[in-house]
């Protein structure tokens, strides 16, 4: 599984593609998906990082 630091290198290459236009509709499309599913695992992650984090902070109080 990808972390999260790759996930987001590959999201600011993605974007930056987009950005300079050198994807053609078919590849914006594909890229686009790609996209999503990166944002969803970013998020994800993120998600299950703040719940560990609170869950031990709560031990230490």
């Amino acid at each position: 599984m990808m972390n999260y630091e790759t996930a987001i290198q590959r999201l600011q290459e993605i974007v930056s593609q987009m950005e300079h236009d050198e994807l053609d509709i078919d590849s914006l499309t594909e890229k686009l998906k790609e996209a999503q599913q990166l944002v969803k695992l970013c998020t994800d992650k993120l998600t299950k990082t703040d719940a560990e984090i609170k869950k031990l902070l709560e031990k230490e109080s």
